[in-house]
């Protein structure tokens, strides 16, 4: 009977936690949306605060050259394909020395590979052009809308944070979060002050990628395919590292 009651209340449950993920999808999907529209309609008050910001950002970068260099090289050490292969490889790392956490590297994984290719359909969709400057810092190919190099850092740093989080201890945490937020923020710089990218370009990218992440790690505990697979609780572990512990 016991059996029987958990089999009709847990399908229940699930619905209504995969019901939340979608919301968390939606809810994240909505300023996205917005600005696609602004933006492939030329919305003239955003448009023109683009420009002005990318004018601004750029004559920066052209009067130090110290920090035109710095970005360059910042720009090619986080190119989207070898964030994703480190990104990757932590996964391949996590499940070969903690098992019980299978399901959680495979959802990490297929999170990281459904963000790339995302990103590079709605670009496609909303076809916005790159900022055109005067005396141009640096080039990109592409189009601009969301930022490639933005939605795919807030994407990892999403995922990795929600990956390793029951494995770390809360100083571990802190400095986890503190070091990937600030990999988003400085590539989110780095692409205005380059010239590549518009403000609204990042911003797009930044919501696009940390809104994935968390609406595709909500669907995964709606999923719950099993106890090791829970949510971590308040304490230094989560229960999946109890099962992995000899």
């Amino acid at each position: 009977m016991t059996d029987r009651r958990r089999g009709e209340i847990r399908p229940a449950g699930r619905g209504r936690r995969l019901l939340k993920a979608v919301g968390y999808g939606l809810l994240f999907a909505v300023p996205v949306t917005v600005l696609a529209f602004v933006v492939r309609e030329k919305f003239l008050p955003v448009i023109e605060l683009d420009e002005r910001l990318i004018i601004a950002a750029t004559d920066i970068t052209r009067d130090n050259p110290w920090l035109k260099s710095t970005l360059l090289v910042w720009q090619e050490i986080t190119q989207p394909k070898w964030v994703y292969i480190v990104a990757s490889a932590v996964c391949l790392v996590l499940w070969r020395r903690h098992r019980e956490l299978a399901t959680r590297c495979l959802w990490a994984f297929i999170t990281l590979m459904v963000s790339w290719n995302l990103q590079l359909v709605l670009k496609e969709i909303v076809r916005r052009a790159r900022p055109v400057v005067s005396d141009p810092v640096s080039h990109a190919p592409g189009y601009s809308f969301p930022s490639g190099h933005v939605a795919c850092a807030a994407a990892i740093a999403t995922i990795m944070a929600l990956l390793l989080w029951p494995v770390l201890t809360p100083v571990a945490r802190r400095w986890l979060v503190g070091g990937l937020t600030a990999y988003v923020l400085l590539t989110a710089l780095d692409r205005v002050f380059l010239g590549v990218h518009y403000p609204s370009d990042v911003l797009a990218g930044i919501i696009f990628g940390a809104g994935l992440g968390t609406a595709s790690y909500v669907g995964y505990l709606g999923w719950n395919p099993g106890p090791d697979d829970s949510p971590p609780p308040e304490g230094e572990t989560g229960p999946e590292s109890s099962k992995g512990s000899t």
